[in-house]
C-alpha cells in the first residue's frame, strides 16, 4: 500500500475513539454560530489530547491512556440507513471526499528505479487517506458492537440564558428520553447509565461575565466540580478580523460539501425548540460530517424545512471566516475544556464503568472454570424470546440477526473489551475479545463472532513488544463471515482496510495485496478503484518489486475510478501504468492506455494531453483491426478539431501519414522536358529515376574529365560533383547549390501505417529563407500548394481524392538524420549520427540554363553503321554560356564533325551519302593513293568534345543546331549510352563554376557483316628501291560475310571500298582476279579480299585512299580514330595491369636484349583495314541505302583479326585435383622466333644440261636472306639437311649442294644478304631445292640455341636433258 502520514498504530487508535454526544440550547448553538460553527464543529480541531492520561485497571495496575483522541457529535434521532450497506447519498459524499482530494499539480514525484525500469510514482494516496476517513466516521453504530456508541453527552447552555439551571434540566431530561424511551433507535448509548457533563458557555464579548461565574459556581454545587465546566470565548468582536489573521484549524476537518449536503437533504443543524410548558425544550444538533440519511426517512414538515434553510442560510456557502470572533486564547480554553473533561469526567467513568463489569463478571467466576461459561449460567435465561429448543439451532439463530438482550453476558464482555481497547488496556481487551468470540461461535452469531474475531486481532497487534503474534487468520475469518455470510460488505472493508494496513506494516505486502483485491466487487466501483490502486503499491513495494502487476492492477484501478465518475484519479492511474508498458512491444496495451488517457485528457479539458494521447496510437506498428484503427482515427480527428482551434497557436504535429525522412529527394532545377514534336529532350535527372551508386561515380568521372579539359589538364581543388538530386544515399555534407528563380523540388515519402485510408489535402512546403546567410532551409511559410491526394495501406501518395467527414490541419517536420557514424572507437560504442544538409541551400546568383534537343536520333543501328542526326542546344537560363563541352562512356559512337571544305560528287549529294569522293574516279586495281594526318593534331582524341558553335557562346533565349554523326556500336545487343554535357556562365567568380546536364540513350545494335583479315609475309623477293626497307613483302587477306540474321527488307551489302592506316605500313595492290570493284553480298554470303601491303616510310599517320571515297575526311576519319582510341585504352587498361603484376621497366637495352621482345617486334605489323559497305534496305515499297564502315586491327603477321568479338562464354567448372600436378613440359620456342629471318632462292626455273657430255650438271643458285628485326641476327645455314617429308619425295631430291655446306653468318638490322651457291643434279627431273635449314638468334644471346626458321614454299627447278 502506499504511504500514510499516519502510522499504523495511530490508524487503528483513531479509528476506534471514544463517542461523546452534545445537546445545546438554541442560545448556546447561537453563540457558536458566531463564528460559523456548530458547537462540535468549534471543539472537532481540540479533541485530541496532548498529554497523557491515566486509568487504573481492575486489578488496579496503572495504564497510561497516550495520544488519546475523543469524538464530538451533536445528537441526531433520524434513522439512518442499513449497516449492511451505504446509502447513495452515503456514496455520493465519499466521492466527493475522493474527488476534491487531488495530487497537487506540479508535485514531484518519487523516482523508482527497479531493474531497467525508471518510474516516477506518487508515494503517498491522500485521498485514499481522506476516503478511508469519512468512510469509518459514516459507519452506522451496529448492535453486535459499542466501539461506535455513545459513552458521554455534552449538555451546552449559553450564560445569557434566563436560568441557566433549567435548561440543564430540560437538556438532561431530553437525552434520558432519547436514551430510554424507546421513540428513538439512534443515536445509541454504551451504558445505560451515561456520563452527562454540564458546559456553561460565556460569549465574552456579550454576556456578563461575573454572572456567568456567579451560575458556574452555582453549577458546581449541583454537578461536582469535575461534572461541569465553565467555557469562556468569543474574545473579539467580528469587526476586529481585519486586525489580525488568526489560524483556521477547522479546515482539515470540515468537508466544503457537506454543509451543501445538509441543506439539500434537511438534515443540516436544525433545532427542535420546546416550549417552557413542558413541551419540547432542547435543540438536537446534526453533526455536519455525520452522513445525511436518505430525505424519505424524515418526518419533518415542509415548515421545518424552511426553518432549517433559514437557520442554515449563513453557513452552507460560506466555508472561510470560520472562528472570526476567536483568539489564540480562545483556542487554548477550548483545548483546555476539552483536556479536563477527558481526564477529569470520561477517563474516570470508563474506569467506573470497566471495574463493574469485572466485578459482576469475576463474582459468577467460581461457578464454572470458565469465566465464559460462568456468565452463560447466570445469564442464560436472558436469551432471546425468539430462541425455541424445537426448532434447528441454524433456524431459530439467525447467524446474523440481533439474537442477544442487552443484558446477556456475551455483550457484557463484548462492552467491556470495548472500553478497555477505548482507553488503549489491549492485553485486556484481547482477553475479552478471545473469550467473546468462542461463545459467539458456539452459538453462531456469526455477525458477533466476526466483530470479536476482527477487534482480537487488532488488539493482538496493538499490544506490541512481540507478546503476541498477529493473528492474521481471525482477519480473514471475520472477512469470510461478514462478506459471504452476513452479507455486510460495509464491515467487511472495514475489516480489510484494518488488516492491509497491519500487513503492510509486517512487509507483508503479497498478503495485502491479495486481500484487497477479493474486496472488489461490483457494487461500489469507487471503493474497488481504491483498494485495486492500494494493490499496485503494495506490488511495487514489495522486496522484488512486480512492476507489471503493479502497471496491471493501476490499470484496472484506473477503469474503476472511471465508472466511479473520478476521471482525475482514473487519468493518473492510467499514466502511471504507461510508465511499464511504453516501449516495451506491448501495443495493444499501449493502445487501449493512450485511447483511455486520451478520452479522459479531453472530458477533463486538457486538449494538448489528449491529441498527445491519441497520437501515440496511431503509430507505426499498431496490430489493431482496422475496425479498431478507424475508431481511433475518429476520436484523434474530434478532439483534434474540436480543440486545436482553442488552443493551438502554430500549427500543430499531426501523427499521419508517417513521413519516411530519409527517403526525402530533394531536385533542383528544372524537370526535363519531354518529347516536342521529333525533337526528343535530354533525359537529364527526373525525381522517377532510382538511384545507382555505379552510375553516379560513373557521372563524377565524366565530369571530373569535362572539368579537367576546361582548366587545361587539371582538376581544381575542391572539386564536388554536381549533384541535381539528393538522397538518402548522396553526400550531404555540404550545403547544395540552388540557381535563384529556379525551382526545388522536395519528394517526400509518405507511409500510411494503418488499415484505413487517409485523405490529403492542401499540401503545402513550408521553408524559411534567411538572407544574411544566403540560405534556404525547407522548414517553415507555404511555397507551394499541391492538389488533395489518398494515402493507401503502406503506399505512398496517390491521386484520387476522398472527402472526410472531419477535417484538421496541421504540419509534419522534416527531421533528416545523417548516416550513422562509425569510424572512431566512441562513435563505435554509441550510436551518433552525422549532418545532413540536403534540405539548406544556398541560393546563388543567375546562371545559364541549357536545354538539349535531339532530331532524327535512332534507336537501332546497324554494327558499324553511320547516320546523321541533329542536335540543338537552347540557352533558356538568363546569363550567356559559354565553354560547351560534351563527354561520354562511349566517345567513338558520336561525332560532331569537322568544318574542312572537301568537294562532293554528285552521287553522294543526291544521296545524302556520309562521305565525300572525288569529282574524278580512279582507275580499279592501280596504286593508291596516300593522305597524310596527323594524329597528334587532331584534337578531338581525347574523351571530351568541344562543340562548335559560332562565337563560342550561347546568349540568352539563342539556340543552334549542330549536325551529330553516329556509328552503331561494333556489338551487337542493347547499349547505354550516356552524354554528358558542359558548360559555363560567361560570368566568372560565382559559386557555381559550371553546370552540366545529362542524356541518356539507348541504341539496339543488330549485325551488318563480319569482317576478317589475316596477313602473311610475301615469298617474292625484296624489291631494291631507294624506300624499301628489307622485308617488304606481306600479303593480307580479307574475309567478309554477310551476318545479318533480319528477315526484314535488307537485300544485299555492297563492299565500296577498303583503306588502311598505318605509320609503317600501306595497301600497294588489289590483286584479287575479279576486277568488279563493288563486291555484293546477299545473305550469309561470304567474300574473300586479297592485298599486298609494302612497307613506307615512318610517317604521324596514314590513311590510304582508293577509289572513289575520301577515308581521310569526316566522318570517316573521326570514327576511325576514335575507334582506335577506345582500343588503345583498353590495351592501356591491360598493360597497366600487367605492369602492377611485373615491375621491370623496360628501357631500350632490355629491348635489344629481350628475344621475345625482338621476335615480337619483328612480327609486329600495326596495320589497319578499313571496310566501307553500303546496304540496301526496303521498307514500305521504299529503298534506303545505308552507309557504315567496319575496323580490323592487324597487331601481328600470321594472327587473325576479326571486327566482331567473340561473346564470353561462362567458364566451366574445374574438378578438384587430389594428386598433384605433372611437371611443366620443356618450354619450346615459340613460333615467333622462327620469324627471325626471311629465305628466298634466285635460280632459273628451267635449265638445260647435256648429260651425255658432262654427267653432272651445275646450276647457280643465289639464297637471299632477310633481317626482318631491329636487332643484330645471328644466321646458321646447314645445307647438308635432307627432308623426309612428304612433301619433298613428290619430287626427286637427287642432287646435293657442291661447295661449303655450312654458314655462319651475322645480319645486322634489317640487312638483306645474298650467298651465292651451286647445285649438282646427275640427271634431268623436277627438284626442290629449299631443302636448306637455317636457324638464327639474337646475336646477345650466347646462351641460347638457334631456331629452326619456317621454311620457305617449296622452290622447284625443271632440269632438261639434251
Amino acid at each position: 500500500m502506499a504511504q500514510c502520514v499516519q502510522s499504523v498504530q495511530e490508524f487503528l487508535q483513531d479509528s476506534f475513539v471514544p463517542m461523546v454526544a452534545v445537546l445545546c440550547s438554541k442560545e448556546a448553538d447561537r453563540v457558536s454560530r458566531k463564528n460559523k460553527l456548530s458547537f462540535p464543529e468549534l471543539l472537532r480541531p481540540f479533541c485530541r489530547l496532548l498529554s497523557e492520561g491515566h486509568i487504573r485497571d481492575p486489578n488496579n495496575q496503572l495504564q497510561t491512556v497516550k495520544n488519546l483522541r475523543i469524538c464530538v457529535n451533536a445528537v441526531t434521532t433520524n434513522p439512518v440507513s442499513s449497516p449492511a450497506v451505504l446509502s447513495p447519498a452515503q456514496y455520493r459524499q465519499l466521492g466527493e471526499v475522493v474527488s476534491s482530494c487531488q495530487p497537487l499539480e506540479g508535485a514531484a514525484a518519487t523516482s523508482f528505479k527497479t531493474g531497467d525500469y525508471n518510474l516516477n510514482l506518487s508515494v503517498t494516496t491522500p485521498w485514499f487517506e481522506a476516503y478511508r476517513e469519512n468512510f469509518l466516521q459514516s459507519m452506522p453504530a451496529s448492535e453486535h458492537e459499542f466501539l461506535n456508541h455513545y459513552l458521554a453527552c455534552l449538555l451546552v447552555v449559553s450564560s445569557t440564558e434566563a436560568v441557566p439551571v433549567e435548561q440543564f434540566l430540560k437538556l438532561s431530561q431530553e437525552q434520558h428520553r432519547i436514551q430510554h424511551s424507546g421513540e428513538y433507535t439512534h443515536p445509541r448509548w454504551f451504558i445505560p447509565n451515561t456520563l452527562k457533563y454540564y458546559v456553561l458557555l460565556h460569549d465574552l464579548s456579550e454576556g456578563d461575565e461575573q454572572r456567568a461565574e456567579t451560575v458556574y459556581e452555582d453549577m458546581k454545587q449541583r454537578y461536582g466540580s469535575q461534572g461541569c465546566y465553565l467555557l469562556k470565548i468569543n474574545s473579539r468582536a467580528v469587526s476586529a478580523e481585519e486586525d489580525e489573521q488568526i489560524p483556521d484549524p477547522w479546515s482539515q476537518y470540515l468537508h466544503k460539501n457537506n454543509l451543501r449536503y445538509q441543506v439539500s437533504l434537511v438534515i443540516g443543524s436544525t433545532f427542535w425548540c420546546v416550549s417552557e410548558g413542558g413541551g419540547e425544550s432542547g435543540c438536537l444538533n446534526n453533526d455536519p460530517l455525520q452522513l445525511e440519511a436518505d430525505s424519505s426517512s424524515t418526518s419533518l414538515t415542509d415548515a421545518d424545512v424552511m426553518k432549517a434553510r433559514t437557520d442554515t442560510e449563513g453557513v452552507a456557502p460560506v466555508a472561510v471566516g470560520r472562528g472570526s470572533c476567536l483568539t489564540l486564547n480562545d483556542h487554548d480554553r477550548i483545548r483546555q475544556f476539552v483536556q479536563e473533561f477527558t481526564f477529569r469526567g470520561l477517563l474516570p467513568h470508563i474506569e467506573k464503568n470497566i471495574r463493574q463489569l469485572n466485578d459482576q463478571l469475576v463474582s459468577r467466576k467460581g461457578l464454572s472454570r470458565s469465566l465464559f461459561t460462568a456468565t452463560k449460567k447466570w445469564f442464560g435465561g436472558g436469551k432471546a424470546p425468539e430462541k425455541g429448543m424445537s426448532e434447528p439451532k441454524s433456524r431459530i439463530l439467525p447467524p446474523c440477526s440481533s439474537k442477544y438482550p442487552p443484558e446477556a453476558p456475551e455483550l457484557q464482555i463484548r462492552k467491556m473489551a470495548d472500553l478497555c481497547f477505548l482507553v488503549q488496556h489491549y492485553e485486556l481487551a484481547y482477553s475479552c475479545y478471545h473469550t467473546a468470540k468462542k461463545d459467539f461461535l458456539s452459538d453462531q452469531a456469526l455477525l458477533y463472532a466476526a466483530g470479536a474475531l476482527e477487534m482480537a486481532a487488532v488488539s493482538a497487534f496493538l499490544q506490541g513488544g512481540g507478546a503476541r503474534p498477529y493473528p492474521a487468520h481471525y482477519m480473514d475469518t471475520a472477512i469470510q463471515k461478514y462478506r459471504d455470510d452476513c452479507r455486510n460488505m460495509v464491515l467487511a472493508e472495514r475489516c480489510a482496510l484494518l488488516s492491509a494496513e497491519i500487513l503492510k506494516n509486517q512487509a507483508k505486502y503479497s498478503e495485502a495485496a491479495t486481500l484487497l483485491i477479493k474486496m472488489t466487487s461490483e457494487d461500489s466501483d469507487l471503493r474497488s478503484a481504491l483498494l485495486l490502486e492500494q494493490a499496485a503499491h503494495c506490488f511495487i513495494n514489495m522486496r522484488s518489486p512486480m512492476v507489471r502487476k503493479f502497471a496491471f492492477h493501476m490499470i484496472l484501478a484506473g477503469h474503476r475510478f472511471s465508472k466511479a465518475g473520478q476521471r482525475k484519479h482514473a487519468l493518473r492511474c492510467y499514466t502511471q501504468a504507461m510508465q511499464v508498458y511504453k516501449d516495451r512491444g506491448w501495443s495493444l496495451a499501449e493502445d487501449h492506455i493512450n485511447f483511455t488517457i486520451g478520452r479522459q485528457s479531453f472530458t477533463l479539458g486538457q486538449p494538448e494531453s489528449a491529441v498527445s494521447a491519441f497520437r501515440q496510437i496511431l503509430n507505426d506498428d499498431s496490430k489493431q483491426t482496422a475496425t479498431q484503427q478507424a475508431a481511433f482515427l475518429r476520436e484523434y480527428l474530434y478532439v483534434h478539431k474540436v480543440s486545436g482551434s482553442l488552443t493551438f497557436t502554430l500549427l500543430p504535429q499531426l501523427p499521419l501519414p508517417c513521413i519516411l525522412s530519409a527517403a526525402t529527394r530533394v531536385y533542383f532545377g528544372h524537370e526535363p522536358r519531354l518529347a516536342q514534336g521529333e525533337k526528343q529532350a535530354a533525359t537529364h535527372v527526373s525525381l522517377d529515376q532510382e538511384y545507382d551508386p555505379e552510375l553516379s561515380a560513373m557521372w563524377s568521372r565524366l565530369e571530373e574529365q569535362l572539368v579537367a579539359a576546361a582548366n587545361r589538364g587539371i582538376v581544381p581543388v575542391g572539386f564536388q560533383p554536381t549533384q541535381c538530386c539528393l538522397n538518402s544515399q548522396t553526400e550531404n555534407l555540404r550545403q547544395p547549390l540552388a540557381v535563384l528563380k529556379e525551382p526545388i523540388i522536395v519528394e517526400v515519402t509518405f507511409r500510411n501505417p494503418l488499415k484505413v485510408s487517409l485523405a490529403l489535402s492542401e499540401l503545402s512546403l513550408l521553408w524559411r529563407f534567411s538572407p544574411h546567410v544566403s540560405s534556404l532551409s525547407i522548414r517553415e511559410p507555404v511555397s507551394e500548394q499541391l492538389t488533395g491526394e489518398v494515402i493507401g495501406n503502406e503506399e505512398t501518395l496517390t491521386t484520387p481524392h476522398h472527402s472526410m467527414e472531419l477535417v484538421v490541419r496541421g504540419r509534419q517536420d522534416l527531421n533528416i538524420q545523417g548516416p550513422r557514424l562509425n569510424q572512431t572507437k566512441e562513435e563505435k560504442m554509441s550510436v551518433r549520427h552525422g549532418t545532413d544538409r540536403r534540405l539548406d541551400a544556398i541560393i546563388t546568383p543567375p546562371m545559364p540554363l541549357m536545354e538539349v534537343f535531339f532530331l532524327h536520333f535512332p534507336s537501332a543501328l546497324l554494327c558499324g553503321e553511320i547516320r546523321k542526326a541533329y542536335v540543338e542546344f537552347c540557352n533558356v537560363g538568363a546569363v550567356a554560356l559559354c565553354g560547351l563541352r560534351v563527354a561520354s562512356t562511349h566517345p567513338e559512337f558520336f561525332t560532331f564533325g569537322c568544318n574542312n571544305p572537301t568537294p562532293s560528287s554528285p552521287a553522294s549529294a543526291e544521296h545524302g551519302s556520309a562521305y565525300k569522293t572525288f569529282a574524278a574516279t580512279v582507275q580499279p586495281g592501280s596504286v593508291v593513293s596516300e593522305v597524310e594526318v596527323c594524329a597528334q593534331d587532331f584534337t578531338q582524341l581525347s574523351g571530351v568534345l568541344e562543340i562548335p558553335i559560332d562565337g563560342g557562346t550561347l546568349h540568352p533565349g539563342q539556340s543552334i543546331q549542330l549536325p551529330l554523326w553516329l556509328r552503331g556500336p561494333d556489338h551487337e545487343g542493347v547499349h547505354e549510352i550516356n552524354f554528358l554535357f558542359y558548360y559555363e556562365s560567361t560570368e566568372k567568380g560565382l559559386k557555381v563554376s559550371h553546370r552540366v546536364l545529362r542524356h541518356t540513350v539507348f541504341i539496339c545494335a543488330s549485325r551488318s557483316l563480319s569482317v576478317q583479315a589475316s596477313a602473311c609475309r610475301s615469298t617474292a623477293p625484296p624489291q631494291r628501291s631507294a624506300d624499301s626497307m628489307g622485308c617488304d613483302g606481306t600479303l593480307v587477306f580479307v574475309d567478309v560475310e554477310n551476318v545479318n540474321t533480319s528477315e526484314g527488307g535488307m537485300r544485299e551489302f555492297h563492299i565500296v571500298q577498303v583503306s588502311s592506316s598505318s605509320q609503317r605500313w600501306r595497301l600497294h595492290k588489289y590483286i584479287n582476279p575479279d576486277k568488279d570493284n563493288d563486291c555484293k553480298l546477299s545473305s550469309r554470303e561470304k567474300a574473300k579480299l586479297c592485298f599486298r601491303a609494302t612497307p613506307c616510310a615512318p610517317l604521324p599517320a596514314v590513311l590510304s585512299v582508293s577509289m572513289q571515297i575520301i577515308s581521310s575526311s569526316t566522318p570517316c576519319r573521326d570514327f576511325f580514330f576514335r575507334c582506335c582510341r577506345g582500343l588503345e585504352l583498353q590495351q592501356g587498361e591491360k598493360t597497366s595491369r600487367m605492369g602492377s603484376k611485373n615491375k621491370t621497366v623496360s628501357t631500350p637495352d632490355n629491348c635489344t636484349s629481350d628475344p621475345a621482345a625482338i621476335a615480337k617486334k619483328c612480327n609486329e605489323l600495326d596495320l589497319t583495314i578499313i571496310v566501307i559497305w553500303k546496304a540496301f534496305v526496303v521498307e514500305d515499297s521504299k529503298q534506303l541505302i545505308l552507309e557504315g564502315q567496319l575496323h580490323v586491327a592487324l597487331q601481328t603477321i600470321g594472327k587473325e583479326a576479326t571486327s566482331l568479338m567473340p561473346k564470353e562464354e561462362a567458364q566451366e567448372m574445374v574438378l578438384l585435383k587430389f594428386k598433384s600436378d605433372l611437371p611443366p613440359p620443356v618450354a619450346l620456342p615459340s613460333p615467333e622466333m622462327s620469324q627471325l629471318i626471311k629465305t628466298n632462292l634466285h635460280y632459273p626455273e628451267t635449265f638445260s644440261h647435256g648429260f651425255l657430255q658432262d654427267s653432272l650438271c651445275m646450276v647457280p643458285v643465289t639464297l637471299t636472306l632477310s633481317n626482318c628485326c631491329s636487332a643484330p641476327i645471328e644466321v646458321l645455314i646447314d645445307l647438308r639437311h635432307r627432308s623426309t617429308s612428304a612433301e619433298s619425295q613428290e619430287f626427286h631430291s637427287l642432287f646435293s649442294w657442291v661447295g661449303q655446306s655450312q654458314y655462319k653468318l651475322l645480319l645486322r638490322p634489317h640487312e638483306v644478304l645474298s650467298l651465292a651457291l651451286r647445285a649438282c643434279f646427275f640427271r634431268a627431273g623436277v627438284y626442290n631445292l629449299n631443302t636448306a635449314r637455317v636457324f638464327a638468334k639474337p646475336a646477345q644471346q650466347s646462351s641460347m640455341s638457334e631456331s629452326n626458321q619456317q621454311a620457305a614454299s617449296p622452290a622447284l627447278i625443271i632440269i632438261n636433258g639434251t
